[in-house]
């Protein structure tokens, strides 16, 4: 099948544009500066980005990617932050680094080509600026540099801000030897008790915005294809590196800017003084790693992350659903595999059916449609997957019953479960073995229902007894009241057996408490 060519929506145009990239076979993006400080980091719930550019999606274009994502490990938080628990600012950020990758590592996010930190690249930091003051688009002051937007008639351009807009020293006091209240900070002077480097204007650090230019023209140069991030960046962050890189290099052209939605939760801005914010881990500790990678890509990439117990629920309820299907479907074709396949004289040569053959076709048709459309996971996850899984279970259902043209069904399923798989995990949703997940999928559940396996055990035994004595009614209670603590009893044949579920009530979700 033809690939379909890839839509993106380019934030400084505000369209979507056709992708084409500087390098047919090569792609080149950068994340924005990750701050790896009290308040961010494994502080943060990771972005749809940040959950989309970590996975092999870019192989549906056939595209080699050179992936960058820097680090800020020192800034004003983090040296503020290192003094209160009197620590090196460098080992606190250090310290944080290893924690976001470590969660990264648990979402099962591919780690970049080139994970730079500003404290390893001052030698490029004050090369740049130098190029910036040459070009006249910056000044030094007292030990500061400052860039002068009014030198950069493009500033503004990406953000659709107007430097009257800015309204610079509402929230902060006027710098009065700023050329322009809107000018920013390329390099900040020492100050008592921080951390300094030497430069041509004196001892200092660099400012935010210049740390992530720098660091990008040096690993991908200033012509590169995608600039990532979330929708809070876009001003004045990426607006300043924009202009930083296009005042230092006239042939600076990054072609497209890529934003995510903002996060919130419950649908009110997430935010440390509302109290509504959580980690990383916090999640994690009592939701599986795939779960939450799944309740990313189940929201558009531009649209808003609206953490929610409930979305947190389906989410995993999804998860399981899907390893249930697929570890039913690897037990039911190993055990007819010798059946099948042990004197085949042409396997290639064996017909599918012709309901699984439309759903291959629909499966691999939509996947390129909708990713190629700017990236529309929610439409793979929650449209074609979950048809094709349904196909599976009534395929698998026909195999055990020992119906006719079982041979077609069985490679049928076969196929399927490998067009499947190849999906997830270009989506970053596959894992360790089956049963593995389930268990573990299991176990996160116990945790939040606050039970124990011996519990639900006990209660099934409960409820069997009470069924013995055609106590129905105490039968639905158990049944229902494990329910409502996302537990959930099936009975198969004479056996009893239980499996995560949503809870009965999610009316009012609340954030995970801090670990």
């Amino acid at each position: 099948m033809e690939k379909e060519k890839f839509w993106v929506y380019n934030t400084m145009s505000k369209q979507k544009e056709l992708f084409n990239p500087k390098e047919p076979a090569r792609l080149a993006c950068t994340c924005a500066a990750l701050r790896p400080t009290i308040s961010a980091t494994s502080a943060t719930p990771v972005p749809t980005w940040l959950s989309i550019s970590s996975t092999d999606i870019w192989s549906i274009w056939g595209y080699e990617v050179k992936y960058v994502r820097n680090f800020t490990d020192v800034d004003d938080k983090i040296i503020r932050r290192a003094n209160e628990l009197g620590e090196d600012p460098l080992e606190l950020s250090n310290r944080f680094c290893q924690e976001f990758l470590n969660d990264l590592d648990d979402l099962q996010c591919r780690r970049p080509t080139h994970q730079p930190r500003v404290s390893e690249h001052m030698d490029q930091i004050r090369d740049m600026i130098s190029q910036i003051i040459k070009n006249e688009c910056a000044y030094p002051v007292d030990g500061d540099v400052y860039f002068a937007v009014d030198k950069f008639p493009a500033y503004g351009q990406l953000s659709g801000r107007k430097l009257e807009d800015n309204r610079a020293g509402e929230r902060i006091a006027i710098d009065s030897r700023k050329r322009n209240p809107a000018d920013f900070a390329l390099w900040k002077a020492a100050k008592p008790g921080e951390p300094s480097w030497d430069s041509p204007w004196g001892p200092g650090r660099p400012g935010w915005h210049i740390e992530c230019s720098a660091m990008s023209a040096h690993y991908l140069s200033f012509c590169f294809d995608i600039h990532g991030g979330g929708m809070d960046l876009i001003f004045p962050h990426h607006e300043n590196e924009y202009a930083q890189s296009g005042a230092a290099c006239s042939e600076c052209n990054i072609t497209y800017w890529m934003h995510n939605g903002f996060v919130t939760e419950n649908n009110e801005k997430m935010s440390k003084s509302l109290g509504n914010f959580f980690t990383i881990r916090d999640i994690t500790s009592r939701y599986h790693p795939l779960a939450l990678r799944y309740f990313l890509m189940s929201t558009h990439y531009r649209s808003p992350v609206n953490y929610s117990i409930s979305q947190l629920e389906i989410a995993s309820d999804s998860i399981y659903y899907i390893y249930q299907t697929l570890y039913d479907c690897e037990e039911g074709l190993n055990f007819l595999k010798d059946r099948f396949l042990k004197e085949e004289s042409n396997p290639k040569a064996e017909k599918i059916t012709s309901e699984a053959q439309d759903c291959i076709k629909k499966l691999r048709s939509d996947f390129q449609i909708k990713m190629s459309d700017d990236l529309h996971t929610p439409e793979i996850l929650n449209g074609t997957l979950q048809e094709t899984f349904r196909l599976m279970n009534k395929s698998l259902e026909t195999l055990k019953k020992k119906k006719q043209q079982q041979r077609a069904l069985f490679h049928s399923l076969v196929a399927i479960e490998k067009e499947v798989t190849d999906i997830l995990d270009i989506l970053g949703l596959m894992s360790s073995t089956y049963l593995e997940v389930l268990q573990q999928l299991k176990g996160k559940a116990l945790k939040r229902a606050e039970l124990t396996e011996d519990d639900i055990l006990q209660k099934i035994e409960e409820r069997t007894q009470a069924r013995k004595n055609k106590d129905y009614a105490k039968s639905d209670q158990i049944r229902l009241e494990l329910k409502a603590k996302g537990i959930a009893l099936m009975d198969i044949g004479s056996e009893t057996i239980w499996r995560p579920c949503v809870p009965a009530e999610q009316e009012q979700p609340v954030a995970p408490p801090s670990t």
